[in-house]
């Protein structure tokens, strides 16, 4: 018997897939505790209209990130620290610090757990750091640190 899962079933599969399972486990089981309806021609034409619609979102979200892609990598973001001899600053440029002067400045509100910093910055000068805004859209940000 085909039916359409309603939640993740550990073993069969993940909300919202068409699965083949016996008419015993289906009747005695799964449709008891709604975790599944049988896979008729209603059902099924409501999985797909909930599908489209879902489809329709993720493009929306992925066009919104491209924008803000676009828009990170047009603005630089000036940070200014305390430095001693030879450039070096004291203490260290975090993601915290780009997510704040990101806000602030530009007026861009980037979580910071999206900011690729593989170590803190030391020293003075321009850094291009990546963001990742969705899944496959990475903006490049330029950080400029320059002494106070």
């Amino acid at each position: 018997m085909k039916v359409i899962l309603q939640q993740d079933v550990k073993g069969q599969g993940k909300s919202g897939q068409i699965i083949n399972a016996s008419d015993g486990y289906a009747k005695n089981f799964l449709f008891p505790k709604g975790l599944a309806i049988e896979a008729n021609n209603v059902n099924l034409k409501i999985l797909n209209q909930k599908n489209a619609v879902e489809q329709a979102k993720k493009q929306k979200e992925l066009q919104e990130a491209k924008e803000l892609a676009k828009k990170i990598s047009e603005v630089k973001v000036l940070i200014k620290a305390k430095a001693g001899e030879g450039g070096k600053i004291f203490g260290s440029i975090t993601v915290k610090e780009i997510a704040e002067q990101l806000k602030e400045q530009n007026n861009i509100n980037i979580d910071k757990r999206k900011i690729i910093l593989n170590e803190p910055i030391k020293a003075l000068g321009t850094k291009i750091i990546e963001i990742k805004i969705y899944p496959e859209v990475i903006a490049k940000l330029t950080v400029n640190v320059s002494g106070e």
